[in-house]
């Protein structure tokens, strides 16, 4: 008996430590736990569980869920895949107008948008390509391009000497190899000058309609702090997250995932106190926990800013989304 108390004391401090601020009154806590719930205990934490999808809508997070998840036994391969796919399913209500970030109007246009992203981010891509298709409109006219007037054009992306370098060869290849026409396979999108498995993914997804996960930054620091997978490659990455969902859902999980990587899920700041996941997310308390002060750190449309689309779809503008401005325009 006095080892079984020992161990049990034991794992009772374990408990305390790692719950750490959350629970910062530990002797009630213990008391409370071996009593049976009250009326109104039970009916609050009741109302704390049907709170949590929209709590965080309006600056409540519920920390002990929230914390949960990190201190709670080892999480069985079930228990994962519920988690992660439920998480998705929040994120689908959170952002129902989730869509690849990039102006394009076919596939060609949106290969080389994908290709311009690098190193820059997606609104100033967004501000180049007019001018870039207004002058090169097909695989053809950007082949036989003069690499001088296309390195101006794309000036404003950065790295514009290569990427000019890129783009045009990239446009040579379509052009003598595939008939002027992107081609919608895998094996022949990477053989494309300056596309990884990254766009070509993007491609296959938004172009072609064929289901694809794009590993980008925001996607793999989100599902590192979700545990989704322990991976830092993006091969690997996209085949231990793959394997959590139905190939049909690979697309708009992209779109949802990066969503919330740009407006709420940040690298340095993440905006934990106004995140709808948070009851399910192992990493909550990296960022700011205070509502008032996390809903400062939201962007894009989530903070009341423009996107970075200059022609968004429809349903972000109806969602309350506002387009980006032109280059030079502010």
């Amino acid at each position: 008996m006095p080892a079984k108390k020992a161990a049990d004391d034991a794992g009772t401090t374990a408990g305390k430590a790692a719950v750490g601020k959350v629970a910062d009154k530990p002797a009630v806590t213990e008391v409370a736990a071996k009593k049976p719930a009250s009326k109104p205990a039970a009916k609050k934490a009741a109302a704390k569980k049907a709170a949590g999808k929209g709590g965080a809508e309006n600056g409540v997070v519920e920390k002990p869920a929230a914390a949960k998840v990190a201190v709670g036994k080892p999480e069985s391969r079930t228990a994962l895949v519920r988690r992660a796919r439920r998480i998705n399913r929040e994120l689908a209500e959170i952002y129902p107008y989730a869509h690849p970030e990039l102006d394009f109007e076919n596939p060609f246009q949106l290969v080389i948008a994908t290709v311009l992203s690098a190193q820059t981010t997606d609104l100033r891509v967004n501000q180049t390509t007019p001018a870039l298709f207004a002058a090169y409109p097909t695989p053809e006219d950007l082949a036989a391009a003069d690499p001088e007037r296309v390195e101006e054009i794309l000036r404003p992306t950065g790295f514009f000497r290569a990427k000019t370098k890129s783009v045009i060869g990239l446009s040579k290849a379509l052009v003598e190899e595939f008939g002027g026409e992107v081609p919608g396979r895998l094996e022949d999108l990477v053989k494309l000058p300056g596309v990884g498995r990254k766009t070509a993914f993007v491609v296959l997804g938004n172009a072609f309609g064929r289901p694809g996960i794009t590993v980008d930054t925001h996607f793999q620091r989100l599902v590192r702090r979700w545990r989704w997978t322990e991976q830092t490659e993006p091969d690997k990455i996209e085949a231990a997250v793959g394997a959590l969902f139905p190939k049909s859902e690979w697309t708009m999980l992209s779109h949802h995932v990066i969503f919330h990587g740009r407006r709420i899920c940040h690298a340095r700041k993440p905006a934990c106190g106004a995140c709808p996941v948070a009851p399910l997310c192992p990493a909550y308390g990296e960022g700011e926990t205070d509502p008032e002060k996390a809903k400062k750190l939201l962007k894009y449309e989530k903070g009341g800013f423009p996107g970075q689309r200059l022609n968004p779809p429809q349903s972000y503008l109806d969602a309350g989304g506002r387009p980006a401005p032109p280059l030079g325009a502010g």
